[in-house]
């Protein structure tokens, strides 16, 4: 008879919510994984959003009517693969990455902020993180998948206690069976693997379990003996496989679906034996009840979803409705919404229905991590889901403590306290630069002294948004022309990767030519305009250049490095070149191959390094003209060397792998050793952050170009985050700022400039606008601080070499109170131009510190001690009122007009003064009341109405005749005033303004510069259009003083 049993689930049906249930507005995003997307506690929703490595945090229950509001997190510096939340704390949360790390998370209640790092960090594993699961019964074991490895950690120790072995091939799924006693596998090489993992690491069981390699799933029953697969057949069928494990040859049942390409995650309930199938990609779902006794997959019912799901998840069965007969909810994810959709069962009365909801799995953990490795089966205590029988208990995990510890939380006495103390409920800044780590998006928002306070409002979108740079909205603005240096010819564009293909100070621009023998020309920033077409005074080396850099303590000296292993060192005349040299200052003999790249010291004077295809780097002192130092330890190609801040150090990024730190002063090995980036075809590095981080730009090994973020002292443990930029061929070359921390990048060809405000800490890279041209240049360098404009704002201003021109970029923020000096924007800066030190007491092992300077110019008052301004209520300029209106909006604003003279009536109502009034009387009084209403509505109508009516017309009398006239002028200039306006830059009609602009744009524009004679008609026109009006508005003004005074 039982084979034969009605199912009391043979009439659920799925419902769809309204839209006004639906969490709307997120933006959610897909990662290509072998996770879900997202995961559901009692209390939360997490999901991928669209932004690599930031998650999407929700409540999973709205409060009243309010709507739920989406906050967002940055978890890691690549893509979030898998998620889960542990089955006791609603608030913990498991993440891992692309960036091969996993971390937990202690998520805030409602009314707290979210934290600024990890709470604990595990890996770096040697591939992505491709699966993650919290222990069914334990509070403190995890379970990874990452590459042909499966884990199974003890988080508080942050240690694996074991890894599962037998994987050939990438690892698809991982889970634990119900009772946390074993872990079924399903890999890529086709098979299906169950493991004892405190007997053994070698598979138990192991059998074929789909035919074709693609994704497959795993989901256990509510029993160790079975268990539910899905993945697909050799003709790429998507199938669902029920297996027992006492007979685990074959499949107790199979069930063929269809050919979609999205895989099938199965959402296994263990307490009702409902099964949801959900293809990523697909817009049905599939709901199966899993009757091992039959062996059977009996169907239930389906559901056609609204929008294309992109992943899934199963609300926790103590969260459900159950006075509805809520069965099942599943969570589904698409682009822009999260879709809850309920599963009910019909009955008649309104109770709790014990057949449907049986005690389910509870929230305290039933024994400890050592108890259980040490073969304790200890289930966790189970629970009714009557509301009546309900205990309102919950646990909060020791693994990463809250803030401040719940008052309602129950700790059990016999749970581990883990390795942290409880005082460490968020990790600090320094522990978080322990390992790869990304922007937390919700940390502590950063404070701007730029003179104007933070509002509450403000705040609030920072915590939600997240922290973000005061320079998000710079713009990078290409200056005049006035200021290009053009007709520049036989470019040489084919130097080195490792050089920046010119070089510029203060003074002057070195740029190496085509022309054989080595040619570089040195044009001076001071004399801009077109270049003659006759050839320029060059400096002759006499073979090909492959790097330059200027000194920065001599204006006048350039270092040249060549094919032929030499260094050449110039001396440019004051007042620039004017013939051919050939003859240089000294030239610097000792590498065996060709010079790639050259770095003068950044403190002490006549000190330069060169790396070279020998793979050494050699220090000279070029008062001497000598070799001083020789660093070794390089096994490949050296991409890039920079120096310390302070001098003291030199660090490598080598085409081996590796970064290297040298104290040159200490012998020629390097101080430290850790891995760069993957990809081999190139990397620039440089110092950040004070000195206390590395900064290098390069490739992965699938050519996308990267930054990496390193802790100087601590190369070994890795970046400590990651971030991927695009796909290009160029390297990016980095041009560091110090004083504002932000980093400029582009590479050779490009046509954007990224910009990023650089933190030693979490999130380590704060976005900000990027500079885009519609043409690509060859080069861009940054030039020394003192070239900004300080009153505009300015805080950098680089060189953007193209094809046949030298332009100007400044790069500003836009400040309201520009009159102030912003000193948030411009600190004390170093002054760069002097030495501190001359070559001999450096390499004697002399150490100094630069000289500060301030930028703020003279008469300007910091915008820190400005006063502050109180908000002014803005009146609306005459020029509204004058203006030509609508009917519309003159209806609208003698409505306003009449309203408010009603609302405004500040005389006494008739019906103030009534107290006392006896019933039988009542009827009088409102009968007056009517009447002296519509009395006050009639003067008021007509006073409104003559008041507009009244200014309509002074309006039009102040356009009449001028207006006519000025219709006039334009209609024979075929300009009209604004356009004028528009083409002589002028906003006001001032006579001087107008004469300056003219003689400027005339001159631009001349035929002999560039220009053409259309654009110097246009100039002409427009001033003649602007005196004309002017000539009008003169008449107008006499006419005004005639006319009688009335």
């Amino acid at each position: 008879m039982s084979r034969f049993k009605v199912s009391k689930f043979r009439h659920t049906e799925a419902r769809l919510p309204r839209r006004e249930a639906w969490i709307s507005d997120i933006r959610a995003g897909t990662t290509p994984s072998c996770g879900s997307h997202i995961k559901s506690s009692c209390s939360l929703i997490a999901f991928n959003s669209d932004r690599a490595g930031v998650l999407g945090i929700v409540p999973l229950k709205g409060q009243g009517e309010d709507k739920r509001h989406v906050i967002y997190l940055g978890c890691h510096s690549d893509l979030v693969t898998d998620l889960d939340f542990s089955p006791f704390d609603d608030f913990l949360l498991a993440t891992g990455s692309a960036d091969r790390t996993m971390k937990l998370w202690r998520l805030p209640a409602a009314g707290q902020v979210l934290p600024s790092g990890p709470g604990l960090v595990l890996g770096p594993e040697d591939t992505q993180v491709e699966v993650l699961q919290f222990h069914p019964t334990v509070d403190g074991i995890l379970l990874s998948a990452a590459g042909m490895a499966v884990k199974v950690w003890d988080v508080a120790k942050q240690q694996p206690l074991t890894e599962l072995a037998a994987h050939r091939d990438l690892v698809q799924g991982a889970v634990w069976s119900r009772d946390g006693a074993l872990v079924s596998t399903t890999c890529k090489d086709k098979h299906l693997r169950i493991f004892d993992p405190r007997a053994k690491p070698e598979a138990s069981q192991s059998t074929q379990a789909h035919e074709n390699s693609r994704d497959s799933r795993l989901a256990w029953t509510s029993t160790q003996e079975h268990l539910v697969s899905t993945g697909f057949n050799q003709m790429r069928e998507r199938e669902v496989k029920l297996w027992d494990t006492r007979h685990f040859s074959s499949a107790l049942t199979s069930l063929t679906l269809d050919t979609s390409p999205g895989s099938l995650m199965p959402l296994l309930d263990p307490d009702s034996g409902l099964l949801v199938l959900a293809g990523k990609g697909e817009s049905q779902l599939y709901c199966y009840e899993v009757v091992p006794q039959q062996m059977a997959l009996s169907p239930v019912t389906q559901c056609l979803l609204e929008s294309v799901l992109r992943g899934a998840a199963l609300v926790p069965r103590r969260a459900l409705a159950v006075m509805g007969c809520e069965v099942l909810r599943v969570l589904q994810l698409s682009d822009t919404a999260i879709v809850p959709i309920s599963y009910h069962v019909p009955r008649k009365a309104v109770e709790f229905c014990e057949d449907l909801f049986p005690d389910t799995a509870g929230c305290m953990p039933s024994s400890e991590p050592h108890a259980w490795w040490a073969g304790s089966n200890q289930q966790v205590q189970r629970v009714s889901l009557n509301p009546a029988c309900q205990s309102h208990h919950n646990f909060t995990s020791r693994l990463v403590p809250p803030a401040e510890p719940s008052p309602d939380a129950v700790q059990p006495a016999d749970l581990p306290t883990g390795d942290k103390d409880p005082s460490e409920g968020f990790s600090s800044p320094s522990s978080s630069l322990i390992s790869p780590s990304t922007p937390s998006s919700l940390g502590p928002s950063l404070s701007s002294t730029s003179g104007i306070g933070t509002s509450p409002s403000q705040r609030s979108l920072q915590s939600l948004l997240g922290p973000s740079s005061k320079f998000r909205h710079a713009h990078g603005t290409v200056l005049h022309r006035d200021s290009h240096i053009t007709n520049l010819k036989g470019l040489n564009l084919t130097t080195p990767g490792e050089s920046d293909g010119f070089c510029a100070n203060q003074l002057r621009v070195a740029v190496p030519l085509l022309s054989s023998g080595g040619q570089v020309a040195v044009l001076e920033l001071r004399k801009p305009g077109r270049l003659p077409d006759t050839a320029l005074p060059t400096l002759q080396n006499g073979t090909a250049v492959t790097d330059l850099a200027w000194d920065p303590f001599d204006p006048h000296r350039l270092a040249v490095a060549g094919e032929d292993a030499r260094i050449r060192l110039w001396r440019v005349p004051p007042e620039g070149l004017e013939e051919v040299l050939t003859t240089p200052e000294a030239v610097l003999t000792g590498h065996t191959e060709k010079i790639y790249s050259l770095r003068f010291h950044p403190l002490a004077a006549d000190l330069l390094a060169s790396s070279s295809y020998d793979l050494t780097i050699r220090i000279w002192d070029l008062q001497a003209g000598v070799e001083r130092l020789r660093l070794q330890g390089h096994r490949d190609q050296i991409f890039g060397l920079a120096w310390s801040p302070n001098g003291q150090q030199l660090a490598t990024v080598c085409k081996d792998g590796c970064l290297r730190v040298y104290e040159p002063r200490s012998g020629p090995e390097p101080l430290q050793e850790g891995p760069g980036p993957e990809g081999a075809r190139g990397a620039r590095i440089v110092w950040v952050c004070d000195g206390h981080c590395l900064l290098v730009s390069g490739f992965d090994s699938r050519s996308e170009r990267q930054l990496l973020l390193y802790s100087a002292k601590a190369l070994a443990g890795g970046p400590l985050a990651v971030l991927g930029l695009d796909v290009a061929p160029s390297t990016l070359l980095p041009s560091y700022d110090p004083d504002t921390s932000l980093v400029l990048l582009t590479g050779k060809g490009d046509t954007r400039v990224f910009l990023y405000e650089l933190l030693p800490e979490a999130p380590f890279f704060l976005e900000c606008n990027s500079f885009t041209s519609p043409e690509p240049h060859k080069g861009f360098v940054l030039l020394p601080k003192t070239e900004c404009d300080v009153r505009e704002v300015e805080f950098a201003r680089c060189l953007r070499l193209r094809q046949t021109s030298l332009e100007p970029v400044a790069f500003r923020l836009p400040r309201v109170r520009k009159e102030f000096f912003q000193d948030d924007v411009f600190p004390d800066t170093a002054v760069s131009w002097e030495p501190v030190l001359s070559a001999k007491d450096w390499l004697g092992g002399a150490n100094r510190q630069p000289r500060f300077l301030s930028l703020q110019p003279p008469g300007m008052t910091p915008v820190s001690q400005a006063p502050r301004e109180a908000p002014a209520r803005r009146a609306p300029s005459s020029a509204l009122y004058l203006e030509e209106k609508s009917d519309q909006q003159k209806k609208e604003e003698l409505l306003n007009a009449m309203v408010a003279k009603l609302g405004n009536r500040e005389d006494p109502l008739p019906q103030d003064s009534f107290e006392g009034v006896d019933e039988d009387e009542w009827a009088k009084y409102l009968a007056q009341i009517i009447v002296m209403g519509a009395q006050v509505v009639g003067r008021a109508f007509a006073r409104a109405l003559r008041q507009e009516f009244a200014a309509s017309r002074a309006a039009a009398d102040a356009r009449g005749r001028a207006g006519h006239q000025s219709a006039a002028a334009s209609n024979l200039s075929g300009l009209s005033l604004q356009e004028a306006q528009q083409i002589l830059n002028v906003s006001k009609l001032n006579p001087e303004e107008i004469q300056k602009n003219y003689e400027h744009l005339f001159k631009v524009n001349d035929k002999s510069v560039g220009g053409s004679f259309y654009l110097q008609s246009k100039v002409v026109r427009a001033k003649e259009r602007l005196e004309e009006e002017l000539r009008i508005q003169a008449q107008e003004d006499r006419d005004k003083e005639q006319r009688p005074q009335t």
